[in-house]
């Protein structure tokens, strides 16, 4: 399967604009013509997760029509490509089980990419199990920084909806209305009583929980959210100009917002159309990645003969021409 998706990738690259957004297109409207045969296995699926699996992934795991829309509605929305009688299947196929999940991570030479979505398990797995470069990340451990000058009606607005407006996300807040507060901090016990210790300072709930901890100043927030955060979202909720500029300049994160949810942290309101991923890495892209994240460069020279053995000496001038 990736030895034919590889050569169909090939001659994908040599069709005109037009014939690759009839591709997506039409790739677009099958997936909306299949959304009741979508469904229908996805309703089997959750039936069989249930009781196996934590609340939160169960979430994530149902299907609903409207993101089937979305998704069809991203494809359209990068429609620069159609599939030919000459490429057909080969471009996209599917993978039924674990083992040939397996049986693809070990092709390197072949696969450019894996993009998993899923999981700290799946995704862990998969960057212990194969030499293919993967984008993604495991863990979306967030933060919000309620400084000193923040205006508290905001701050729990922010808090709130970073929290609680969808938990089992990567980029919901893990330090609010039906929330449980886990805390082992002197200060916060001092004021809110007895509360569930943290099972770890690292630690995702995807949950209806959080993780609350009191710092004396910004230096001690960043220390801590560099030591214990996934450099996915952070946020700092202030009124004060100089210590927003500081928090969004000195965090090391994909996403750094002020007096924002964490929860903007998404390819779609960020503008990139059909987001594959989000990356933690420091490596090309980072953060929301649309597309364009998953393009790289190919160098196109058109000479008459000539070569560079009596180049020494020579000025290279440089201008911009269009795309051929």
């Amino acid at each position: 399967m990736a030895l034919r998706a590889r050569a169909a990738s090939r001659a994908l690259q040599s069709l005109p604009s037009l014939q690759r957004q009839l591709m997506l297109e039409r790739l677009a409207n099958s997936l909306e013509a299949s959304t009741e045969e979508i469904m229908a296995a996805n309703s089997l699926d959750v039936q069989q997760a249930q009781g196996k699996v934590g609340d939160a992934l169960l979430q994530r795991l149902v299907l609903k029509p409207a993101k089937i829309a979305q998704l069809a509605a991203g494809i359209r929305a990068i429609a620069q490509q159609a599939v030919g009688p000459q490429l057909g299947a080969d471009l996209i196929g599917l993978v039924t089980s674990r083992e040939q999940i397996n049986d693809l991570l070990a092709l390197d030479d072949v696969i450019d990419l894996v993009i998993p979505r899923g999981g700290n398990a799946l995704v862990t797995f998969i960057q212990r199990n194969t030499r293919i470069p993967v984008l993604g990340h495991a863990d979306g451990i967030c933060h919000a920084y309620v400084d000193a000058a923040a205006d508290l009606d905001m701050a729990v607005k922010v808090v709130v909806d970073g929290k609680t407006d969808y938990p089992a996300a990567c980029n919901a807040i893990e330090k609010a209305a039906g929330v449980t507060v886990h805390s082992d901090c002197p200060q916060v016990l001092a004021v809110c009583g007895p509360l569930p210790a943290p099972p770890a300072q690292r630690h995702e709930y995807s949950s209806m929980d959080v993780s609350l901890l009191v710092v004396p100043d910004m230096t001690q927030a960043l220390q801590h959210i560099h030591a214990f955060g996934s450099s996915h979202t952070e946020t700092i909720i202030t009124e004060d100009a100089a210590a927003a500029t500081a928090f969004l300049t000195g965090t090391d994160a994909a996403c750094v917002f002020h007096n924002a949810s964490p929860r903007f942290a998404d390819g779609f309101r960020f503008g990139l159309g059909a987001e594959v991923g989000v990356s933690t890495s420091r490596i090309h892209a980072r953060g929301p990645v649309g597309v364009e994240g998953l393009l790289t460069t190919k160098w196109l020279l058109r000479g008459a003969g000539h070569i560079v053995a009596k180049d020494t000496g020579v000025t290279y001038t440089h201008k911009l021409l269009p795309l051929a």
